[in-house]
């Protein structure tokens, strides 16, 4: 179906899957799409531990080590929206407004190895936030657990008479603060896969085409034909992205998202360039009005009654 850009991008998703969405862009200019792309990997606010409070730890893992593996264990986040960011709360450090605690206490009482996964925090935060949905299983703050088994991440392990108590306080951050808040696992941004725009050089020994695979988009474009010439006026009009979720977002929640904060920003710009213009406006017109107290001739086009 063709469409013109006035009618804004179409969009077609190729594949959803558990954890991952992939779809097609077209009729968007490239920094709009890239944009887009930057937006889900760094500005979408999730939850993660941001601070450890470690009471006991015998494990041979440093205090560091174990508060950083903690740190990037994705946590529940889809009612995150509800939670305030700590620099806009007025408690003294945290409080229930703006962040989710959590509990780890694990000891070793037998010969065997024991191993601590994420299944092992405990929410312990009580509060309106805190909502459990029968339909989506929204607990904010609870750890992912997507394997098979519901183990999760493997945090660490314990070796008898050894122990590990702390207490996690989880925050509402972006990823432009720190990665460990970015809702995506991976992100792939893709454009003009025949290489049509020589956007790339790709570098080689002998052949190009045998020592850079096509990609699977190639078959999405028609293949450049043979001593075609090069158009310098061409741009960029169909986008490949897949999303891959961390797990403490869905993959359509990510986008979705993605899309309410870009549009923020860009009402944020246009709402300071108005306000900048009505400003000099202002300035304009004041300077006309004290240079006619001044004898000056005024300007024609003001209506100075």
């Amino acid at each position: 179906m063709n469409r013109s850009s006035e009618q804004g991008p179409e969009v077609t998703i190729r594949r959803v899957g558990r954890e991952d969405v992939d779809f097609v862009v077209k009729d968007m200019d490239l920094a709009l799409a890239n944009s887009f792309r930057r937006v889900m990997i760094g500005e979408i606010p999730t939850l993660a531990i941001d601070l450890v409070e470690i009471e006991i730890n015998t494990s041979v893992l440093a205090d560091e080590f174990i508060a950083h593996r903690l740190g990037l264990i994705p946590l529940e986040s889809t009612l995150v929206d509800n939670l305030l960011f700590t620099r806009d709360c007025d408690c003294d450090q945290y409080c229930d407004k703006c962040s989710v605690e959590l509990m780890l206490s694990a000891r070793c009482t037998t010969d065997a190895t024991m191993d601590v996964y994420t299944r092992d925090l405990m929410v312990t935060t009580v509060s309106q936030y805190n909502n459990y949905d029968n339909n989506n299983n929204n607990n904010l703050g609870q750890p992912i657990c997507n394997d098979q088994e519901g183990k999760g991440i493997l945090i660490c392990k314990l070796r008898k008479h050894q122990e590990l108590r702390l207490k996690c306080v989880a925050k509402k951050g972006i990823a432009k603060e720190h990665a460990k808040w970015s809702p995506t696992a991976a992100m792939g941004f893709e454009y003009d896969p025949w290489n049509k725009l020589r956007h790339t050089d790709y570098w080689y020994e002998e052949d190009a085409n045998e020592e850079w695979p096509k990609s699977a988009n190639c078959d999405w474009e028609e293949p450049p034909r043979e001593n075609e010439p090069f158009d310098y006026n061409a741009k960029p009009n169909q986008y490949y992205f897949t999303v891959e979720s961390a797990g403490s977002l869905k993959q359509h929640d990510i986008v979705m998202r993605g899309i309410d904060v870009l549009q923020k920003k860009l009402a944020g710009i246009i709402f300071e360039l108005k306000v900048l213009d009505e400003t000099s406006e202002k300035s304009r017109l004041d300077t006309e009005f004290q240079g006619t107290a001044y004898g000056q001739t005024p300007n024609p086009e003001y209506n100075w009654n």
